[in-house]
C-alpha cells in the first residue's frame, strides 16, 4: 500500500510487460507486521495479498538499520516514532536519535527484502534481498525519495538518497 514504494517499483519495471497495482486497489486489509525479521514480514504481506486477490504478489519490507542504534529502527522503520507516525514524524525522531551519536558512528544502511509468490500457498516463494550502506546525516536534503531518504548520506554519490535522480537511485 506504500505509493512511494509501487511508483517506484514500476519506474524499475518500465518497459516490462508487468505492472505492479496496489493492493489498496484490491481493497485488501493490510495485515500486522508481526514477524521479528524482514523476511517474516515480507512473507506475511506478500501471502495476505495472494490470499484476498487470488493474484501473484509482490511484498516487501525494508526499513533502515544503524549499527550503534543495535539496528533500530530496523523492521520497525515505519512506525519507528509509534504506530501510526506518519514519515515526518519517523524521520524527526531518527534525526533526534542520530543527533546523540557521535559523527564516526552513524554508519547505516537501507535494507529491502522482497518477496513474490505465485500464489497465497506458494512453498517456494522468490526472496531477493539488498542492502544499500550509507551514514546518517542530521540536516536533511533533496526532495527526491520519501521517508529516510533525505538523511541517509551516500558517500559514493556525495549527496543524500534524496538527492539522487529516480535513475539513479534505483540502480
Amino acid at each position: 500500500s506504500n505509493a512511494g514504494k509501487v511508483r517506484e517499483i514500476n519506474e524499475m519495471l518500465a518497459g516490462h510487460a508487468v505492472q505492479i497495482v496496489s493492493q489498496s486497489e484490491f481493497n485488501v486489509p493490510d495485515v500486522a507486521e508481526t514477524g521479528l525479521t524482514f523476511i517474516e514480514n515480507a512473507l506475511l504481506k506478500a501471502r495476505n495479498a495472494a490470499r484476498h486477490t487470488g493474484l501473484p504478489a509482490i511484498a516487501d519490507d525494508s526499513g533502515i538499520e544503524l549499527d550503534e542504534l543495535d539496528g533500530r529502527p530496523g523492521i520497525y522503520s515505519a512506525r519507528y516514532a509509534g504506530h501510526g507516525a506518519s514519515d515526518a514524524d519517523n524521520l524527526r525522531k531518527l534525526i533526534d536519535d542520530v543527533k546523540k551519536l557521535p559523527e564516526d558512528k552513524r554508519q547505516c544502511r537501507f535494507v529491502c527484502l522482497m518477496v513474490y509468490l505465485r500464489h497465497a500457498g506458494d512453498p517456494i516463494p522468490l526472496i531477493a534481498e539488498g542492502v544499500w550502506e550509507g551514514i546518517a546525516i542530521t540536516t536533511p536534503s533533496g526532495t527526491n525519495g520519501f521517508g529516510y531518504d533525505p538523511i541517509f548520506y551516500v558517500p559514493t554519490h556525495r549527496c543524500t538518497s534524496a538527492e539522487l535522480t529516480p535513475e539513479t537511485k534505483n540502480k
